[in-house]
């Protein structure tokens, strides 16, 4: 039988604010542990992904992470069609941030600023957080199959505040670009997996990875700061919980900006590489230290990617 996912969700975005918290919390960490003991596909990558970023655990350890890695993977989606039904006082309860002036300085000076996000967390609530507290969000969304699934996602991702544009429509770089330098307003952008040949190469905790090109290259075409960005979950305890309505809310950490590379007798591709280099290094520092919340089931590696394949893509963009 064939499952209508697009149906699935919607149903979840309409019935899930609706039902407590405690049973929708036991309900989605039950489908955690069992998709955990099926090993499926996307387990065993999981998996896979954190061996590289963790390589001091042994195997008991690393499928304890791995089970708390799709426990924090579920709890973005239990999160996520919830977060309609919150109200903006439990938003503000659920998010706490570090290093909020390498992004505060540059929006209150009405400029825009770039910033480059791994899968971490949940982007989701730290975009509906961002638009009352810090600035107006804008930023694209990958188009989903089949198409009534991508307009529930953007829907529901304009019901938070955030601004959306679809991944691949025309001029969508140019649209990102025009509302950095109109300024006042924040472009986060997940980044940390790009097998297109505009992605660039990386070393990721020590291991090639290819990642998006997109930050940093909007961050120079309107001269804007490039700030890392690590999100991460926390127990809430006491009045905060009661206040967030919720056991979990999360931690949004600003990296200081990443500098931008002296252009002299460097080709601009180079700089988007340095540049790229410099806010995967920042942000390979939350996935080691929060590694259960990089929420990352594909292939991201260089060396767990089909060689003929990529072989290709770095044919496409010249770097064979």
């Amino acid at each position: 039988m064939r499952i209508d996912v697009a149906r699935l969700y919607t149903f979840a975005w309409r019935h899930a604010p609706k039902i407590p918290e405690p049973v929708l919390r036991a309900a989605f960490t039950a489908v955690a542990d069992v998709t955990w003991l099926r090993r499926t596909e996307g387990v065993r990558r999981l998996e896979a992904n954190y061996a590289r970023v963790r390589p001091d655990l042994g195997g008991p350890e690393l499928r304890r992470l791995t089970r708390a890695g799709m426990r924090s993977y579920m709890r973005y989606f239990r999160e996520a069609f919830t977060l309609q039904g919150a109200t903006a006082e439990q938003v503000a309860a659920r998010v706490r941030v570090d290093g909020l002036e390498h992004v505060a300085g540059p929006v209150a000076d009405g400029r825009g600023v770039s910033l480059a996000l791994a899968h971490l967390g949940n982007w989701d609530l730290a975009g509906a957080y961002a638009t009352p507290h810090i600035a107006p969000v804008l930023t694209v969304a990958e188009r989903l199959k089949p198409e009534e699934l991508f307009v529930e996602f953007v829907e529901f991702r304009r019901s938070i505040g955030i601004e959306v544009l679809p991944l691949g429509d025309h001029d969508v770089f140019r649209n990102l670009v025009r509302g950095a330098v109109r300024g006042g307003c924040i472009v986060p952008l997940l980044a940390d997996r790009d097998l297109t040949a505009s992605g660039v190469e990386v070393d990721l905790c020590g291991h090639r990875a290819r990642v998006a090109a997109g930050p940093a290259a909007l961050a120079l075409a309107a001269k804007v700061p490039l700030v890392p960005v690590g999100i991460t979950y926390e127990r809430l305890t006491g009045e905060r919980r009661r206040a967030a309505g919720t056991a979990w809310g999360i931690v949004i950490r600003f990296y200081p900006p990443v500098p931008v590379p002296d252009d002299s007798g460097l080709h601009r591709k180079d700089r988007v590489a340095r540049m790229t280099q410099g806010w995967v290094d920042a942000v390979a520092v939350t996935l080691q230290e929060s590694t259960q919340d990089w929420h990352m089931l594909q292939r991201v590696f260089v060396d767990d990617l089909d060689a003929e394949r990529y072989a290709r893509t770095r044919a496409e963009a010249g770097e064979a």
